[in-house]
């Protein structure tokens, strides 16, 4: 019999339902930060251990990308939970913009006769400030 205050949090759901929920879980017996800044300030840890690890030998970094983008990933959960934001909800939001303003990226190129895939990089980054402005 498990006694944690962890079990029974099914395995089989999306991993992002699943952190959250193991968050909602040691929150409950007060394992928990009192607001968004400690949360901020480990996601910012997170994300310095990543470009660490992408400073190193690339013969080790895969499964060390993998153990600290994770980390990032759980702490903005995290982060998401403690600032009373719907994880899902927010991703769902973030996708939708993303989408829009790709498509409006490659409306504008067809319109100037073009393919977003045949404008390097910069040009592209370009057309993505001009998407913002114009979607919001």
């Amino acid at each position: 019999d498990d006694a944690s205050v962890l079990a029974g949090i099914s395995p089989g759901m999306p991993e992002w339902q699943r952190a959250l929920k193991l968050q909602k879980r040691a929150a409950s017996v007060g394992f928990e930060w009192p607001d968004c800044g400690p949360v901020l300030d480990k996601l910012h840890e997170e994300i310095e251990e990543v470009r660490a690890v992408l400073a190193t030998d690339a013969a080790t970094r895969p499964q060390r990308l993998l153990d600290e983008i994770g980390d990032v990933l759980f702490v903005a959960v995290n982060l998401a939970r403690t600032a009373g934001v719907e994880p899902s909800a927010a991703l769902r939001h973030a996708n939708r913009k993303f989408e829009a303003r790709f498509r409006w990226m490659e409306d504008e190129a067809r319109r100037e006769g073009g393919k977003l895939a045949d404008r390097p990089l910069a040009e592209q980054e370009q057309a993505w400030v001009r998407a913002k402005v114009a979607l919001g």
